[in-house]
C-alpha cells in the first residue's frame, strides 16, 4: 500500500508539473504584475536607480510574494471559506499576513546584510503596502488557486516584478552617460522605458495562459 501510494503521488506530481510551469511563466511574463497590471510602481521607479538595490528588493519581493500567497491561500480555503468569512475578513487577514512576514524578513535582512538593509532604506518595510504583493494574493483567489498553485503563482509574480526592476536598473545605468533631452530626464525617460518594456511583455500574451 505504501509503495502504491508513493507511485500514485509521483504520478500526480508529474501530471501537475506542466500546469504549474504554465502558471509560473504566465505570472512572470505574459501576466507580469508590474508591466501588465502596473502594480508596485512606486518602489519600482525609486529603487531601480542602482542595480544592487534593485536586485535586493526584487529578491525580497519574490520571497514575500511567494510565501504570503501560499499562506493566504491556505487561510482562505481552510479557514475563511469554511466559516463563511471570506468576504468580510479576506483583505484584513491578507494584509496582516503580509505585514507580519515583511517584519520578519526585515529583521533577517538587518542581521544578514546591513549594507543591503540601509540601501533599501524605507522601501523594505514599505513592501507591506506594496500593492503588487496584495494583488498577487487577490488574483490568486480569483483564479481559484489552491495552496501549491498559489505558491507557484506568487513566486512567478515575484520573479516577474524582480525581472522588471532589474531590467530597468540595467537600462538606467546605461543611460547615465547618454544625451537625453532635458524635458525627458528623470521620471520622463523612465516611464517611456517602462512603457516599451510593457509592450514587449504584453507581446507574449496568448502564448501562455495561467
Amino acid at each position: 500500500m505504501t509503495a502504491g501510494a508513493s507511485i500514485l503521488a509521483q504520478i500526480t506530481v508529474a501530471q501537475q508539473a506542466p500546469g504549474l510551469m504554465a502558471i509560473f511563466f504566465a505570472a512572470a511574463i505574459t501576466d507580469n504584475i508590474l508591466l501588465t497590471r502596473f502594480l508596485g510602481m512606486c518602489s519600482y521607479l525609486s529603487i531601480s536607480r542602482q542595480m544592487k538595490s534593485a536586485v535586493g528588493l526584487g529578491a525580497a519581493v519574490v520571497v514575500v510574494t511567494a510565501c504570503t500567497a501560499a499562506l493566504n491561500a491556505a487561510l482562505y480555503w481552510h479557514v475563511l471559506k469554511p466559516l463563511g468569512l471570506e468576504v468580510s475578513l479576506q483583505l484584513i487577514l491578507f494584509i496582516i499576513v503580509i505585514a507580519a512576514f515583511v517584519q520578519l524578513l526585515e529583521m533577517i535582512v538587518e542581521r544578514v546584510s546591513l549594507t543591503l538593509y540601509f540601501s533599501l532604506g524605507v522601501f523594505l518595510p514599505l513592501i507591506t503596502v506594496n500593492c503588487a504583493i496584495l494583488g498577487a494574493s487577490l488574483f490568486m483567489i480569483n483564479k481559484d488557486y489552491q495552496v501549491v498553485e498559489g505558491l507557484v503563482y506568487g513566486a512567478g509574480a515575484g520573479v516577474g516584478w524582480m525581472l522588471a526592476i532589474v531590467l530597468l536598473a540595467g537600462i538606467r545605468y546605461r543611460l547615465r552617460n547618454a544625451k537625453i533631452p532635458a524635458a525627458l530626464e528623470g521620471p520622463g525617460i523612465t516611464l517611456i522605458i517602462s512603457g516599451i518594456m510593457a509592450l514587449a511583455f504584453i507581446g507574449f500574451s496568448g502564448l501562455i495562459k495561467s
